[in-house]
């Protein structure tokens, strides 16, 4: 089975996180190391990742009323493959998207097949 993870953050998470008040060798420290986390995360993983994903730009809505500029809280995304909905869910524990970096959460869910008639 196929999920999807959607890496999120807000501005408030990012303000709790105080990633806006580090000196900046501090914050370039943090960088690195949560750059490498990431890294050896995607390698412990490798082989689960269907779709490696990335980081995310601003939001275009589209709908009956036209298009428009919108902000969520989606910053990134990958997919991976996984047994169950749970085991999918625990790739992400302690990811350091929220663990090291200023993110909110990592949302997983399920990429369901499209209905057929």
């Amino acid at each position: 089975m196929k999920f999807m993870a959607l890496f999120t953050g807000s501005p408030d998470a990012f303000v709790r996180s105080g990633w806006a008040s580090l000196d900046e060798a501090t914050r370039q420290t943090r960088e690195r190391e949560g750059m490498q986390a990431w890294t050896d995360w995607m390698e412990k993983h490798r082989a689960v990742i269907a779709v490696e994903g990335g980081p995310l730009g601003k939001t275009k809505r589209v709908g009956k009323d036209g298009i428009s500029d919108f902000t969520n809280t989606i910053s990134g995304f990958t997919i991976v493959e996984a047994s169950s909905h749970e085991a999918a869910a625990k790739m992400f524990e302690n990811h350091p998207h929220f663990s090291i970096f200023p993110g909110e959460s990592v949302e997983i869910m399920p990429c369901n097949p499209v209905p057929t008639m």
